[in-house]
């Protein structure tokens, strides 16, 4: 089984800055990509981001790009996000993903095997 969890979370007034983080432990394993997903009260878990290791590629949401930033270590089986001028829309639970196996798609949430709890993220106006 593999464990995942997530740090970093918290108040932030609009425009401010946080950076989140998600650490996968438990069996070894060999991972194709991570990625962070959130969900807003009421709201269906929408794609935040995505790193694939092999080439280090990156996929992000329009609603984030410019703004948000992934990155990770793919020895450490960790990942981060660098969330910049944030603002209230953002205000979410965000959870990091891990998957196994290669697939075209970044954003789709069936393509994750495994996940963490969530840290909550909550900016003020």
């Amino acid at each position: 089984q593999v464990q995942l969890v997530e740090s970093g979370g918290g108040l932030v007034q609009a425009g401010g800055s946080l950076r989140l983080s998600c650490v996968a432990s438990g069996r070894t394993f060999s991972s194709d990509a991570m990625a962070w997903f959130r969900q807003a009260p009421g709201k269906e878990r929408e794609f935040v981001a995505a790193i694939r290791w092999r080439g280090g590629s990156t996929v992000y949401a329009d609603s984030v790009k410019g703004r948000f930033a992934i990155s990770g270590d793919n020895a450490k089986n960790t990942v981060y996000l660098q969330m910049n001028n944030l603002k209230p829309e953002d205000a979410a639970v965000y959870c990091c993903a891990v998957r196994l196996n290669y697939y075209s798609d970044y954003d789709k949430r069936g393509s994750y095997d495994y996940w963490g709890q969530g840290t909550q993220v909550t900016v003020s106006s």
